[in-house]
């Protein structure tokens, strides 16, 4: 083989070896899911509406279609949660409020985790109830990723035996509140929620 052969047939290879090295690098839609996830940790599992509905209905003292209500509006917006908190909040406003909570956040193959809230809020908005509240979370793929703090919007009326939904995101996540009240609430206020691994009495 001739000299120019020979110089041919390198140049080759080596375009080859560094397309075939640039391809392995290149990760796919999956490994860079997981990537994002956490080193060897897969994507969190997702809840379907069937899962859901009986935790709802008994999480929150309501009837099973009233709980399938709800879901069917929160699914709807954001699709299917990877989590949920089941757990019970106070809150009460003279213009400015205030709001306490605490729950357990279940995920699927993760462990379960004691959760608390507070946070401020600010608006029109008047009077003071106590809740049980299923909090939908989406997009959440490990339990330490909740806590942080959420601003949302919330507008709503509160009547007993009402029930309502509201959504609050931060850094990708969303969480979808569905609360069954006791007392009343008449107002809309915009504020934020702080989520923690143990009670925080200051609320900002």
């Amino acid at each position: 083989m001739d000299r120019r052969a020979l110089i041919t047939t390198g140049l080759a290879l080596s375009a080859t070896t560094v397309a075939a090295g640039r391809a392995a690098a290149q990760p796919t839609p999956a490994a860079a899911k997981e990537a994002k996830v956490g080193s060897g940790t897969p994507p969190a599992s997702t809840y379907t509406a069937e899962e859901l509905v009986k935790r709802v209905s008994d999480a929150l003292g309501v009837t099973v279609e009233a709980a399938g209500g709800a879901l069917e509006r929160a699914l709807k917006d954001n699709g299917r949660p990877t989590g949920y908190i089941a757990g019970e909040e106070a809150s009460g406003a003279m213009t400015v409020g205030l709001r306490y909570g605490r729950g357990l956040l279940y995920m699927k193959d993760r462990p379960t985790q004691d959760v608390f809230w507070q946070g401020p809020s600010i608006g029109w908005d008047l009077g003071g109830n106590a809740s049980r509240v299923f909090t939908l979370c989406y997009d959440l793929q490990y339990p330490d990723a909740i806590f942080r703090r959420f601003p949302g919007v919330d507008g709503s009326a509160y009547l007993v035996g009402g029930l309502g939904v509201n959504y609050a995101r931060a850094d990708g996540i969303t969480l979808a509140p569905i609360r069954a009240g006791v007392g009343l609430r008449l107002g809309a206020n915009v504020g934020y929620l702080s989520y923690s691994r143990k009670r925080n009495i200051w609320p900002f």
